[in-house]
């Protein structure tokens, strides 16, 4: 067996549970404080969708790392999923523990680009690889514009 189905689940399982270590305290607190847009989807709903998202994320980097005909992974998409899973956990650290909604913006915008990049790397060596991520896009560019409410709603 390849070790990247062992490495590319658990680091996803360690970005996971680190964004949710920085959020579970502040939801419970802070979070529960701030003004939120009347369409804010419950923290249940948000819990399964960013679950579904590492899965579908996870499994594209599996496609990827392992491609038919023993095909290399180019360095620049290996950098492009490490960039992504930190910049996730940095969201969460940056809105969530430190509570600076404004630059949180910045970062939900740049872990977007980073999303649209790997797309675009992904795409010519594997159409399902790049799909599978379109999801995740789509949900942090409405995290994005949810966060830009959050930041107007309370400055």
């Amino acid at each position: 067996m390849h070790l990247s189905y062992i490495l590319i689940p658990l680091v996803t399982i360690l970005v996971a549970y680190s964004g949710g270590q920085l959020t579970m305290r502040s939801v419970k607190t802070w979070y529960r404080t701030i003004r939120k847009p009347s369409w804010t989807p419950p923290g249940a709903v948000i819990g399964a969708v960013w679950t579904v998202l590492y899965i579908l994320a996870a499994l594209s980097a599996l496609i990827v790392w392992n491609l038919p005909g023993g095909a290399s992974v180019p360095a620049t998409v290996a950098a492009l999923f490490i960039l992504n899973a930190a910049v996730n956990v940095l969201w969460s650290y940056v809105f969530f523990y430190l509570h600076k909604m404004g630059p949180a913006i910045w970062v939900c915008l740049f872990l977007d680009l980073t999303i649209v990049l790997l797309v675009q790397f992904i795409a010519p060596a594997s159409a399902l690889a790049a799909w599978l991520l379109v999801p995740y896009a789509a949900w942090v560019t409405f995290a994005s514009y949810l966060n830009y409410r959050v930041w107007e709603m309370n400055r």
